[in-house]
C-alpha cells in the first residue's frame, strides 16, 4: 500500500509521513527534520521554470508520462519500504495558500489521479484556486 501527499518544506511535520524532496535543489535553509531522500525524477527540468502554466504542465505531464505510472509507483514503494512508513510526502517550495503561486506538486498530483485514479491530498492551505485548476 502506497498513500502520497504533497506539502511544501516549510509546513511539513514528521506525523505526516516521509518527507521526499522531489525538486532540483536541496532547501538551502534549515530543516526542523531529515529528509528521507530526493525522488528527482519528478523534479521538473530547469528549462520548464521560464515557461508559461500550461506549457510548463505540459512540458512536465510529458515526462512523467514518459516515466509511467509502474516506475513512479516502484520508485516511491522502494522509499516506502526502506522507511517502513506508506506515507510519503512529496515536497517542494511553493506556499500554495499564496493565489499568486501554483506548483509541480500539485500537476503531480492531477497527472496520479488522472493516470491511477489515486488522489494525492495536499496537507498544507491551498486557495480555493489551486485546489480545483490542479
Amino acid at each position: 500500500m502506497l498513500n502520497l501527499f504533497t506539502n511544501r518544506y516549510q509546513a511539513f511535520q514528521s506525523a505526516q509521513g516521509v518527507p521526499v524532496r522531489i525538486t532540483l535543489g536541496a532547501p538551502r535553509f534549515k530543516l526542523p527534520y531529515p529528509l528521507a531522500c530526493a525522488v528527482r525524477e519528478l523534479a521538473p527540468r530547469r528549462e520548464y521554470f521560464s515557461l508559461p502554466l500550461p506549457e510548463f504542465t505540459a512540458a512536465y505531464r510529458a515526462d512523467l508520462d514518459q516515466l509511467g505510472a509502474m516506475w513512479i509507483a516502484r520508485r516511491l514503494r522502494q522509499v516506502a519500504d526502506e522507511h517502513a512508513d506508506h506515507r510519503l510526502v512529496l515536497l517542494c517550495f511553493e506556499d500554495l495558500a499564496d493565489p499568486q503561486q501554483w506548483c509541480h506538486r500539485r500537476i503531480f498530483a492531477s497527472w496520479w489521479k488522472d493516470t491511477t485514479g489515486d488522489a494525492v491530498r495536499e496537507l498544507s492551505p491551498m486557495t480555493y484556486e489551486q485546489g480545483t485548476l490542479m
